[in-house]
């Protein structure tokens, strides 16, 4: 199993907190699929199948639902407002989610080289930001593919979905509710304004003991 990421709760007694290191180190904002699998673990270390959690983020709070059956289950996060930024040559568009973004209509033309090259110039550019390659297929559907800062090709990023919907509805391509196919799986994502909603999957795949020196 590759991982691209580690999640620490912060779990007191009034308040929950979530720490974001990506593979490489660093320290990230928010991950709107990693919340997702926090508040999972959460739950489930409490005892419960189901919940509605504040999650205090490097981005803000963040309210997340989740409702687990069994190994698996769903849940939405409310993902805060979305920000256009200002646009980058050759971008489709740039877009604050609580991390930086740039998003970009993807060609079928293109190696995996050249969309790492372009994604790392596009980064630089940025100070370090999630390169999105977008392909639309209808109103209510689009596929994507990612390259997060600190990890390389992820198989789904939950905050670049997001941004990838909100620069596709700003071009007038899609509507507020649309479902995105990430290389791991399809998450959706619901716009109120430029308010978001995140949902998508939650999967158990297995347990890890760690004991801090």
């Amino acid at each position: 199993m590759v991982v691209d990421g580690l999640l620490v709760a912060i779990d007191e007694k009034d308040s929950l907190s979530m720490v974001l290191y990506n593979a490489d180190g660093s320290r990230a904002e928010i991950s709107g699929n990693g919340i997702r699998c926090l508040v999972a673990a959460v739950l489930r270390a409490r005892g419960v199948n189901s919940g509605t959690l504040d999650v205090s983020t490097d981005a803000g709070v963040r309210r997340v639902s989740v409702d687990l059956d069994g190994s698996g289950g769903r849940g939405s996060a409310d993902m805060g407002d979305v920000i256009l930024e200002k646009n980058l040559p050759g971008a489709w568009g740039v877009v604050s989610v609580g991390n930086p973004h740039v998003v970009v209509m993807d060609r079928p033309e293109w190696a995996d080289d050249e969309r790492e090259a372009l994604a790392a110039s596009w980064s630089t550019q940025m100070g370090g930001a999630n390169v999105e390659f977008v392909t639309i297929e209808n109103r209510g559907r689009m596929s994507l593919r990612v390259i997060e800062r600190g990890v390389g090709w992820t198989q789904a990023c939950g905050t670049g979905t997001v941004a990838s919907v909100a620069v596709a509805r700003q071009h007038g391509v899609v509507d507020d509710v649309v479902v995105v196919r990430n290389p791991g799986g399809e998450l959706l994502v619901e716009l109120d304004g430029m308010r978001a909603r995140l949902d998508g999957p939650i999967v158990f795949v297995g347990e890890v003991e760690w004991q801090a020196s």
